[in-house]
């Protein structure tokens, strides 16, 4: 799949986010790179030859205080290569990048890689 294709398919998964959702995404940058960096691999504790679909880097809603402003953007970068050599068919692809939007919008909101894994499991 081309960029522009991908880049479509991302903006698309988070134009249908809730509402809710949509508009508090504010001072956050979706973008589409690649391949992750080893940088944001280590970042993230994983090795050469793991990889990542999508990483969130930022200050998330639930730390931010009172005097949190005048700061860059928040970034969610979502990785083609990673995702479609995953995906075998384009309806995985899309399927594939609405869940890692969802999962890195949700780490914008302070919900940690743990209790997310609960929640895909369907755990309360």
């Amino acid at each position: 799949m081309d960029r522009k294709g991908f880049e479509l398919l991302v903006a698309r998964a988070v134009d249908s986010l809730p509402r809710e959702f949509r508009t508090k995404l504010e001072n956050i940058d979706v973008v589409v790179e690649a391949w992750p960096t080893q940088d944001q691999l280590a970042k993230v504790g994983l090795r050469r030859g793991q990889t990542l679909l999508g990483l969130y880097q930022g200050v998330p809603l639930t730390r931010r205080g009172r005097r949190y402003g005048m700061v860059p953007p928040d970034k969610i970068t979502i990785f083609q290569k990673p995702i479609e050599a995953r995906c075998r068919y384009e309806a995985e692809i899309i399927a594939e990048i609405q869940k890692v939007v969802r999962h890195e919008i949700a780490h914008h909101f302070g919900i940690g890689d743990a209790r997310l894994r609960q929640i895909e499991r369907g755990e309360d």
